[in-house]
């Protein structure tokens, strides 16, 4: 989806390289919650950092509340330490802890560390002041269902302080949840001061928090605190309660907030359409392989759905003619470029006409996701598109390249004679037309059409097709998921025969 206007604004005024006089850099977690030293770096205005559960997304915004010493943060009216977030417990004693972190006041540049050696946390005197505003929507319940909060819905109660949405933040309010609301205030009961319910006023009828839904309590509650400028902004589950929309255009709220008030935000998620809004460097993916955590930076909304996923979620589709084009790019990928398989999907379009087609919606930058369009080397060089290697159709360059190779270990792989394999392949390549082949070949070895082929793709993409000649085909994926433009005809026919130029 197309960058909002917001992001694009923040996004200018950032590269500028001017505003945000107050910036942490970056965070080294050591000894907490699993943490052994891994460095989270905060590259954009709105930081989004996604994981599984118990990867350690909260963890960052704990660690990243504990470094500064907050000028009274507007919501607790009190400053915040690194015990308050990692308290020794019956269960579990934080010990040999390090918090180390950097951060930038004008031009100044401080690296400093709070840490637990032992029993106590040192290092909190030299912490620098800044606003923090930690806004924990994941521990947001429903108003009916908080402790305390069930006498305050008596009709015989009076309200003693009401504190309304000036007219900003209604208007915020309204373009969140798009919908018309008079008047939302929060509102304090005569029997406790305390506790502040939400009231809302729409189309001339009040609701508070016992009767809204969940998204309209969960956006009021993040946005009655004021932000003040520079200020440290964290949010964890920042999608709470609200469908897609709404997350959309809380993301746009945020990042217009961030730029006129040149905050830093750090939030964290589950949600594709939360990273969708942002762009690339705002995203950080917390993975955890073999027992420790990597942070990978850039993902797309689609990888990081299919690492929280047992169902793929494909970043770049993959448009070729028909099934035995198919089978031979994903073998190529499987040997080439494994990184790529799991981020595209294969499509088949049909005829070499539509596959054209498809290409000049790639020349023109029509698709809405990373698109790549593969014809048969035989098809000759078209707008957008990418040849598959020869010049010939993928059956006939496979069997000629083999058999000029004298069928290398294909017989391994079919678990079948070397020589009813030669006898086989060698009768179907007299044929007249490829296309009957493999159904030749197959049947007389008695196997699948569809084995034989993922067979011989796979011993000619490791024996026969030559890395130079692989990385014409893989790198225009890379390209599509990195955003770099198509910009003239791709093939990767022999370049020394058919005389083409390759360019990056």
């Amino acid at each position: 989806m197309p960058i909002s206007t917001e992001v694009r604004r923040l996004s200018a005024k950032w590269s500028t390289g001017v505003g945000w006089p107050k910036r942490l850099d970056w965070i080294e977690i050591q000894g907490i919650h699993g943490w052994t030293g891994q460095r989270i770096e905060l590259r954009y205005p709105i930081m989004a950092v996604i994981g599984e559960n118990g990867a350690g997304k909260s963890t960052i915004l704990q660690c990243a509340a504990s470094v500064y010493s907050s000028q009274k943060s507007p919501e607790k009216k009190k400053v915040r330490y690194a015990s308050d977030f990692f308290p020794d417990t019956r269960w579990e004693k934080i010990e040999k802890a390090e918090i180390r972190y950097s951060l930038r006041e004008g031009t100044t540049r401080y690296e400093k560390m709070i840490n637990k050696p032992t029993g106590r946390w040192r290092g909190n005197p030299e912490r620098r002041e800044r606003n923090v505003i930690y806004a924990d929507l994941r521990r947001i319940q429903p108003v009916g269902a908080r402790v305390g909060y069930a006498r305050l819905a008596k009709p015989n109660l009076e309200e003693a302080n009401s504190e309304q949405f000036g007219s900003s933040k209604l208007v915020r309010f309204k373009r969140i949840m798009n919908r018309e609301y008079e008047v939302a205030r929060m509102v304090t009961t005569s029997i406790d001061s305390k506790r502040s319910v939400p009231v809302i006023m729409q189309r001339g009828q009040q609701f508070s928090g016992f009767h809204q839904g969940a998204g309209e309590t969960t956006v009021a509650e993040l946005i009655k605190p004021d932000f003040p400028q520079y200020s440290l902004v964290l949010i964890d589950e920042v999608e709470t309660s609200l469908h897609p929309r709404a997350q959309r255009r809380l993301i746009r709220d945020l990042a217009e907030k961030c730029r006129e008030l040149e905050l830093q935000v750090i939030l964290t998620t589950h949600s594709p359409y939360v990273l969708d809004e942002l762009p690339l460097k705002a995203r950080a993916h917390i993975l955890e392989i073999a027992n420790t955590r990597q942070i990978i930076y850039e993902v797309s909304p689609e990888f990081a759905m299919s690492k929280m996923d047992d169902v793929p979620q494909p970043e770049c589709d993959l448009y070729v003619e028909d099934e035995r084009a198919e089978r031979l790019l994903i073998e190529i990928l499987i040997k080439h470029g494994q990184q790529l398989i799991y981020r595209c999907r294969t499509i088949i379009c049909g005829t070499a006409s539509v596959g054209q087609a498809l290409g000049q919606m790639v020349a023109k930058k029509r698709w809405r996701r990373p698109t790549c369009v593969f014809l048969d080397g035989d098809q000759g060089v078209a707008d957008g598109c990418i040849n598959l290697p020869g010049s010939e159709a993928p059956e006939i360059v496979v069997f000629q390249s083999l058999k000029s190779r004298n069928w290398l270990k294909l017989h391994e792989r079919t678990g079948r004679l070397f020589s009813e394999v030669i006898d086989a392949c060698t009768q179907a390549m007299v044929l007249a037309d490829h296309h009957d082949w493999i159904k030749y070949a197959a049947s007389k070895l008695l196997i699948g059409g569809d084995f034989l082929w993922q067979a011989m793709c796979s011993e000619w993409a490791t024996n026969c097709l030559s890395a130079d000649e692989a990385k014409k085909l893989v790198q225009p994926i890379e390209d599509a998921l990195l955003g770099v433009p198509v910009t003239q005809p791709i093939s990767i026919f022999d370049a020394n025969e058919q005389g083409l130029l390759f360019e990056k």
